[in-house]
């Protein structure tokens, strides 16, 4: 809501660069994409990685449970 709010600001003051702001925002998203999907690849990778890792003393520490 807020970047609504600015955009409609911008757009009061400078028109042109809010139209132009419009138009590349969906084309920006696009390119930025692959990096967002690389970034919850790599964050899920170091995820299993420190599972590895600390599973002997989290077994080690944690009393056995029925």
């Amino acid at each position: 809501m807020a970047a609504f709010f600015l955009w409609c600001i911008l757009f009061l003051i400078c028109w042109p660069l809010a139209m132009l702001a419009l138009i590349l925002y969906p084309l920006v998203w696009l390119f930025l994409l692959p990096f967002r999907l690389v970034g919850i690849a790599v964050e899920g990778a170091l995820k299993v990685v420190w599972a590895v890792v600390t599973l002997p003393a989290r077994l080690l520490t944690v009393p056995f449970r029925v």
